[in-house]
């Protein structure tokens, strides 16, 4: 008889851990509060009381070849960036594809202090941020580099679109010492006086709002755009939540417990998409379920799980937003090298050429780890050497003389990636 494993939650998580159980022969049972799948990118204009809720005109700051699920590519017609009615589209897609909403049962309940640094959604040439920057061959280059370097190159960079202390947004801290802001619209609103930029808040009144520098504005409303505080009540005997900090081994199991029969999903902060991660999670999580996979000994879980609250502690400006954060590309790695699934870089420059320099120098899309191991998707290297081509579609919607390269990967970045290849293949091998 098939093991039942209980699913909290029908949003993006909760999806792909339905399809991970089953494709593990496991028997979910999602439980879902609200009447329909989504989660937080389920816009209604009066949300159940307790659900947050995005705005209307949300549009998601991670571009949809780096944000699907592995096995499963966004149509090429969307749109790179999608208006959550488009994510939402997609969900659907894959719960009607997969099967999965059988699976859920539905409850219905009636019910800047610090300046920020702005980045965009667009990189040179216009191409989405994400499919540009988040490719293997920098993650080694940001390895190699001291992170003071990193840190001023970027700063300048980020300066050079717009001057953060003109406008009145520049941090204390660093670039790399918060999790960024990813906006296109704050630089055009402060310039034509549209947004105006004030210091921390010192007080309110009946009709105002004081400054910390003296200045008083009447406002007619307040919103607190403080982040999330999370907590899991129901759960109150296995798990403890203080000041947003919990102890899992890998952000997903609890150290502590006698059997490893409690997975948490997409309880990470990436600086990336956050559903091929919460999808990889799942892979594992249910391997380990069945018994396929082992977790080592409780100490060394411990052990990894203190190192990396020390790195948190070390690198970022001390806040309860910054206890769950993870980079997207090691920490992908981390969990494909527990299930078995990272691609081998050296394997693939011996067998298929090309297909190992769309992995290491191109887009480090979810695709990639479907190629091997558990799992295994047979469309995976075609998705994988056609992701340029849904990147453009929706962009070609008047016919130019310009030629475009077929590969993901600028000329530039060929160039100074082949300089690499070597010092990548010895750190994969």
């Amino acid at each position: 008889m098939a093991k039942r494993v209980a699913i909290i939650g029908g949003g993006s998580s909760g999806l792909c851990a339905i399809k991970a159980c089953l494709q593990e022969g496991l028997e979910p049972v999602c439980f879902e509060r609200t009447r329909d799948i989504g989660g937080l990118w389920r816009f209604e204009e009066h949300p159940e009381e307790g659900r947050a809720s995005i705005y209307k005109s949300v549009i998601i700051n991670t571009s949809k070849e780096m944000m699907c699920f592995s096995d499963f590519p966004i149509p090429d017609d969307f749109p790179n960036y999608m208006h959550n009615s488009q994510i939402m589209e997609y969900f659907r897609m894959y719960a009607q594809h997969f099967d999965l909403l059988r699976h859920i049962r539905f409850e219905v309940f009636l019910s800047t202090r610090r300046g920020a640094w702005v980045l965009h959604r667009l990189a040179e040439s216009g191409y989405p941020f994400d499919f540009t920057y988040i490719t293997r061959h920098i993650q080694l280059l940001h390895s190699l580099i001291p992170l003071s370097i990193r840190r001023f190159t970027l700063e300048r960079k980020l300066n050079a679109r717009f001057d953060h202390a003109l406008y009145g947004l520049q941090p204390r801290h660093g670039i790399l010492h918060q999790h960024p802001t990813i906006n296109d619209d704050l630089p055009n609103r402060i310039i034509s006086g549209r947004v105006r930029v004030k210091p921390n808040v010192r007080e309110f009144t009946a009709t105002a709002a004081i400054f910390e520098d003296g200045t008083k504005e009447d406002i007619d409303a307040v919103v607190f755009a403080t982040g999330y505080s999370f907590s899991f009540p129901f759960l109150e005997d296995c798990v403890t939540v203080v000041e947003n900090q919990i102890s899992l081994y890998k952000f997903v199991f609890p150290a502590h417990l006698e059997k490893p029969t409690l997975a948490f999903i997409g309880l990470v902060q990436p600086l990336g998409a956050i559903m091929p991660i919460s999808e990889l999670q799942c892979r594992w999580a249910t391997r380990v379920f069945k018994g396929l996979n082992k977790l080592p000994p409780r100490r060394d879980m411990e052990a990894d799980i203190n190192q990396k609250k020390e790195e948190m502690a070390k690198r970022y400006v001390r806040s309860q937003r910054h206890t769950i954060q993870v980079d997207y590309i090691p920490y992908m790695d981390e969990l494909a090298c527990q299930l078995g699934v990272k691609p081998n870089l050296l394997t693939l420059f011996l067998t298929d050429p090309r297909l190992a320099t769309e992995v290491l120098l191109g887009p480090c899309t979810p695709y990639q780890y479907r190629l091997r191991g558990p799992g295994r998707w047979a469309g995976a290297r075609q998705a994988i050497l056609t992701q340029q081509q849904r990147v453009v579609k929706p962009l070609r919607t008047r016919q130019v003389d310009e030629v475009t390269s077929s590969s993901s990967v600028p000329l530039l970045a060929k160039l100074v990636g082949a300089v690499a290849v070597f010092a990548i293949l010895f750190t994969y091998l």
